[in-house]
């Protein structure tokens, strides 16, 4: 039976001994709830795809405690290495060549010689993975194509009674509320591959080059090199609709800004404010099985990461 359970260093070392043994636990980031096994383990990766119902063609992120973790188990190019020494520990996700002789199973790869690497910047999973002396295999724990949780009691509403994974860690309503950004190369250029916690202008300032977006590339569930990528995701089980400045009588209106009325993702206009909303907001008014509508949300800043979450949500 699947129980939440407040952080304290008696439920870290119980997630610690779970994993150990193969199971899978929900656990705070950041960014959004994460679903996590021992990314030495290949029956427990494959529990992750199984429970998930995710493609295995669909890459899993690997959670490290450190960058000399992430650069044990992956190649880092001088860029790339900059980038994620600026940024880590944080909302990013580096997809670097898969080191051969690499602890960590290929399962999670999705057939790629590739792999995706995160130092997030979450106490809780920094302690575990330090405890566990393993780096973690961690997607965000929803279903498949589903919402991504930003709290513990949405972990467990879509896994509840499930035995592969016995533990929810409740760090209370995540701070970003979007997944990680997703970057990585092609020949000697950088490429980001999901928007996310962290911009595409910061990364930029950052590295004082343009980045190339591929975050709309035509990716198919066989050819996936990041997670993120497909073009139905983060979607709600009720109808949604997005830049609506006139709902339908049936229809709940989440706004944004001091023009709309409450539910707002922020009064105020602020866009991280809105992001850390966005899935707490769908999940919310999805569970009293109101159909959504959604007023238009700035492109710029991590507008764009909510905005590409919208998009994949209705495709």
């Amino acid at each position: 039976m699947t129980k939440i359970k407040k952080i304290n260093n008696k439920t870290i070392n119980e997630a610690v001994e779970l994993l150990q043994k193969g199971k899978l636990i929900g656990f705070p980031t950041e960014t959004v709830y994460g679903l996590g096994a021992d990314a030495t383990n290949q029956k427990a990766i494959l529990k992750i795809y199984k429970n998930k119902q995710r493609p295995k063609s669909n890459p899993l992120i690997v959670h490290t405690e450190t960058i000399e973790q992430a650069c044990s188990i992956g190649v880092f190019n001088s860029k790339i290495e900059k980038i994620a020494k600026d940024i880590w520990p944080g909302p990013l996700t580096v997809i670097v060549k898969k080191r051969e002789n690499s602890i960590i199973r290929k399962e999670l790869c999705a057939g790629n010689d590739t792999i995706a690497i995160r130092v997030s910047s979450n106490k809780t999973i920094l302690a575990i993975i330090k405890k566990l002396g393993n780096p973690i295999a961690a997607p965000s724990a929803n279903k498949s194509g589903m919402l991504s949780p930003t709290s513990a009691a949405h972990v467990e509403k879509q896994f509840k009674n499930n035995t592969d994974i016995p533990l929810i860690l409740d760090g209370g309503k995540t701070k970003i509320g979007v997944e990680s950004t997703v970057i990585g190369m092609k020949k000697n250029n950088i490429i980001i591959y999901r928007h996310g916690g962290v911009t595409k202008e910061k990364l930029e300032k950052k590295v004082n080059e343009k980045i190339i977006d591929v975050t709309n590339a035509d990716f198919s569930e066989k050819s996936n090199i990041s997670p993120g990528m497909l073009k139905k995701h983060y979607s709600p089980t009720v109808p949604l609709r997005i830049n609506i400045t006139n709902p339908r009588s049936d229809e709940i209106l989440i706004g944004f800004g001091e023009k709309y009325k409450e539910p707002n993702l922020s009064k105020s206009g602020d866009l991280d404010e809105a992001a850390a909303n966005l899935f707490y907001f769908l999940e919310k008014y999805e569970a009293k099985g109101n159909k959504i509508a959604i007023v238009p949300i700035p492109n710029i800043g991590i507008g764009v990461a909510i905005n590409d979450r919208l998009n994949r949500a209705v495709q």
